[in-house]
């Protein structure tokens, strides 16, 4: 038997238990779960030291490293993430509606877990706590499956956690960690459809292709980044250079950072040499067109493959457009249906944008770094959903539902 089997086996029967728990107790335990990582907190910081020092000597690019890395802070916002979980209003059990047909049966929808959700994912060390505190809180059971770089701070992780629900009077199996980090396992993982009923990948490319393509169970896709900002012939200047710096210098490693920019005509000879003196400041490669070359000489020449590249580096793709209808063509051709935004001082030119550009978060006026369940009140994560069917955009604790048909009825019967 694989010893995945006994793992989802014990993640089934968890769930049939927390399902049945009421909000009180899960915000009680959720709390001291919290507390559980900041009592642990030498041991995960040790742990995640020996996963960066890895890291560093694979040569890693500091920018991931930076997604990898814990500090005293990060664990601690980690550990608030818990307790911010706990203030939200638990969806489990509501009804959404109750209808009385004309035979006197009354049909209604109930909110539900899902039950057990499986989570794939890289890199990303807060992620194991976030996962964990949004599937315990919506009823479900979680197994986690981390990337290797981040495998000694995810048992740490996950450690505190179990014992913190073992002291707690709850099955610490509400949680599990896959330790093998084999590619095997992996697969073997996508294809538990007898035990999962739902998988999110969160990560690169490469990661969520491969689930997407392989998974016989059913995939909440989380997508890559490749966002842009379109600075419109009407932009404020400043507000643009203060936003572009922002969604690209802020945080480099995260998906809701800006790869692509694009820049009406009407303004290039006047905006790009303030960008660039911007963006260079802070050693940001601009790699354009053909155009916008001529304009500085401080631009590498793009490629069309750059337009189509998530960096999560000090690199951006560089676009200069005739109209806003060429700038929409343009994102939507080569975005990841993530987060786009728009510069402009014209309400006709923002309403077009909002309406006709294909993503999941889509600004005017403000930084796409805001794409975050945190940023949108939803407390937690469980990743930002690209696809449109269940969940779009960042995914909280009503993305981990699923609701059931109620009818009652006095003894009716179908003629």
């Amino acid at each position: 038997m694989s010893d995945l089997i006994p793992i989802g086996q014990r993640a089934k029967e968890a769930s049939v238990a927390l399902s049945k728990m009421m909000q009180g107790e899960k915000n009680r335990i959720l709390t001291e779960c919290a507390n559980a990582l900041m009592d642990m907190q030498t041991d995960i910081l040790e742990a995640n030291a020996r996963d960066v020092a890895a890291a560093r000597e694979k040569g890693v690019k500091d920018s991931l490293i930076d997604r990898l890395l814990l500090t005293p802070e990060r664990l601690k916002a980690m550990a608030d993430g818990l307790l911010e979980i706990t203030a939200l209003q638990d969806p489990i059990g509501e009804v959404l509606s109750m209808k009385v047909r004309p035979n006197g049966l009354t049909i209604g929808q109930k909110v539900v877990p899902f039950g057990v959700v499986g989570i794939i994912y890289e890199s990303r060390p807060n992620v194991t706590a976030d996962a964990f505190g949004l599937c315990f809180k919506t009823g479900n059971a979680v197994i986690l499956r981390g990337g290797s770089d981040a495998i000694h701070s995810n048992c740490a992780i996950v450690k505190a956690l179990r014992n913190a629900l073992r002291k707690n009077g709850c099955t610490p199996d509400a949680v599990q960690l896959i330790e093998d980090t084999s590619r095997e396992i992996v697969v073997e993982f996508m294809r538990m459809n007898r035990y999962i009923d739902v998988l999110i990948p969160r990560g690169g490319a490469g990661l969520i292709k491969t689930v997407v393509e392989n998974s016989t169970v059913p995939v909440i896709e989380t997508g890559t980044g490749n966002c842009h900002i379109y600075v419109d012939e009407f932009a404020d200047f400043p507000m643009a250079l203060s936003i572009i710096e922002n969604a690209k210098t802020q945080r480099l490693g995260v998906c809701n950072a800006c790869e692509s920019l694009v820049v009406h005509e009407k303004i290039s000879r006047e905006f790009l040499p303030l960008l660039m003196e911007r963006l260079l400041a802070k050693g940001v490669e601009v790699r354009a067109d053909e155009r916008a070359c001529r304009i500085s000489s401080a631009c590498v020449p793009a490629t069309e493959e750059d337009y189509a590249t998530e960096y999560l580096d000090r690199i951006l793709s560089l676009k200069i457009v005739d109209s806003i209808d060429e700038a929409i063509a343009h994102i939507n051709y080569y975005n990841t249906k993530h987060s786009e935004a728009i510069i402009t001082k014209s309400y006709e030119n923002a309403l077009k944008f909002l309406n006709e550009i294909d993503a999941a978060a889509v600004y005017v006026n403000a930084s796409t770094r805001f794409t975050d369940g945190y940023e949108f009140g939803f407390g937690a994560e469980i990743g930002i959903s690209t696809q449109k069917l269940h969940a779009r955009g960042p995914m909280g604790l009503k993305a981990l539902t699923t609701t059931k048909y109620i009818i009652l009825g006095n003894g009716q019967i179908r003629e």
